[in-house]
């Protein structure tokens, strides 16, 4: 199923690793990443590879879901950005290798875009449920499914939040699309790695 999402990933520049299951994916990046500062973007994948339990063991890791005591969300989510590893999950992944992501505070998409000079290296973590067949159908995964799911789980009070079904294009305060982002390549500078899994793994 990943056979034509790693190579065209690959030909725009990332490296690219493939696990079957979510605990292998965390087994593999807890390995590759010891002693660093480590950002992560707010995720459910994450949450579920359960992967800030694993690093924070050995490495100094940065995550607004979960705040220690004494900093604010705001200043967690500003140490995840200067990080030298930065971790998140995406909205969609067209079969093309285009990976779209849809923020609100736009953090965790400028992490990925562009980190502090200690950045390395982002890796970019989709379960099979990311995958989708060309960029307008991981535009529509993110807006539909993604984001309307997070904006359930957040409580936030906006339509697509009362049935998690659809994006409506709201006006609400609490909207939660606000920023997209589409990678249509590599970014030239840093390394990028996607790690795609072959299960389901959050919205």
């Amino acid at each position: 199923m990943f056979e034509a999402v790693r190579k065209n990933l690959e030909a725009k520049g990332y490296a690219v690793s493939y696990f079957e299951t979510a605990e292998q994916a965390a087994d593999y990046l807890n390995a590759a990443i010891d002693g660093k500062s480590v950002g992560l973007g707010g995720s459910m994948t994450l949450e579920e590879m359960g992967l800030y339990e694993r690093l924070v063991t050995h490495n100094t890791v940065h995550w607004h879901q979960r705040i220690p005591e004494g900093k604010t969300s705001a200043e967690v989510r500003l140490a995840a950005n200067e990080c030298a590893i930065y971790i998140s999950s995406v909205n969609g992944l067209a079969e093309t290798g285009e990976i779209v992501n849809i923020d609100g505070n736009c953090n965790r998409v400028a992490a990925i875009f562009y980190g502090g000079k200690e950045r390395e290296k982002v890796y970019l973590v989709a379960g099979v449920n990311k995958l989708a067949k060309d960029p307008d159908g991981a535009l529509w995964r993110a807006r539909n499914v993604a984001a309307p799911r997070n904006a359930k789980r957040l409580g936030m009070r906006t339509p697509c939040a009362a049935k998690a079904d659809r994006c409506y294009d709201c006006k609400s305060p609490e909207r939660i699309c606000r920023g997209l982002s589409v990678l249509w390549s590599k970014p030239m500078t840093g390394a990028f790695e996607v790690v795609l899994v072959g299960e389901p793994l959050g919205y």
